[in-house]
């Protein structure tokens, strides 16, 4: 569906904002409490989309167990959204950087500079699919504020007709330009205090849901203990203190004790947790954890565990 100057015209985030008419003779003090009130509606577009994201993560988690990635696909804020989320990922949950991609209209050279016409063209948005290999074990979530975004549109187009699950997440309520999407997400964040600026409300509701799909996902396959990062990669020294202060936390050992363990783990915070509370290997706790798919919850009896915050 091709955006005209009509079509522009009825999209909720291209209205006018009565909140913000005079925003631009206002103190600097009033200026920042609108924002800040405005804001609050990007928490209750996603509240009231709890069930849609719940589709979503059930089918990003049943990709990552058959050895599938999640695909972001945007273009603008809503492309770079993608990229910051994926790319946070690796250090955080210790996964493989394929696993989870963001692919940005006009690539990487968008992340740090406007490539506005990048987001044109359908055709580009399916070559992008294509030569990622999707297939039916993967997800791609198209992120499109508007909800008009050709290359978004012709990515989930594309990742359709491949029978990868599609997610298609927009802030614009009634849209039928992707009738593809499995599951989509609308967040009703409402008129924008500068008017079509979506990387103010509508930005911050996409954060906020994409935050939840990965973060739910991955605390679904076992990337979580309890609330802590249990399969971080410690490359520097935050979070290699963080590794020992975890083990520290969970066991009550010492940091020098937690030190010796980490090393006899070669450095990986679950197998060393394993070792430590089934009194076994590294290599017994290293079967131990792919026998129960990562799940080191399912291994380590819950009564055990240091109660102590």
């Amino acid at each position: 569906m091709s955006l005209t100057p009509e079509k522009m015209a009825s999209l909720l985030t291209e209205q006018r904002n009565p909140h913000s008419m005079n925003i631009d003779i206002l103190p600097t003090r009033e200026i920042l409490e609108i924002i800040h009130q405005e804001d609050y509606n990007a928490c209750r577009a996603v509240d009231s989309q709890l069930g849609q994201i719940e589709q979503a993560v059930e089918h990003v988690v049943e990709a990552f167990r058959r050895g599938g990635r999640l695909i972001y696909v945007g273009a603008g804020t809503s492309g770079r959204l993608g990229v910051l989320d994926a790319s946070e990922c690796p250090p955080t949950f210790g996964v493989d950087p394929e696993m989870v991609q963001g692919i940005i209209a006009g690539g990487w050279t968008a992340l740090r500079r406007s490539v506005e016409k990048a987001e044109d063209f359908p055709e580009n948005g399916a070559a992008e699919i294509r030569e990622r290999n999707v297939c039916a074990n993967d997800v791609v979530a198209g992120i499109a504020s508007s909800s008009t975004t050709p290359f978004v549109v012709g990515a989930l187009k594309e990742a359709h007709q491949r029978q990868a699950k599609t997610v298609f997440i927009t802030c614009n309520p009634g849209q039928d330009a992707v009738p593809e999407a499995d599951v989509t997400i609308c967040l009703e964040v409402g008129a924008e205090v500068i008017t079509g600026s979506t990387r103010l409300k509508a930005g911050t509701a996409t954060k906020l849901v994409l935050n939840m799909i990965t973060t739910t996902a991955m605390i679904r396959i076992g990337k979580v203990f309890q609330n802590l990062m249990v399969d971080l990669n410690a490359t520097c020294n935050k979070l290699e203190i963080r590794s020992r202060r975890i083990l520290h936390l969970v066991t009550g050992i010492s940091y020098e004790e937690a030190d010796v363990l980490i090393q006899q783990a070669h450095g990986r915070l679950k197998t060393a947790l394993v070792m430590h509370f089934c009194d076994c290997s590294r290599e017994a706790a290293e079967e131990l954890i792919k026998q129960h798919n990562g799940r080191i919850q399912d291994i380590i009896p819950r009564d055990r565990i240091r109660s102590e915050i």
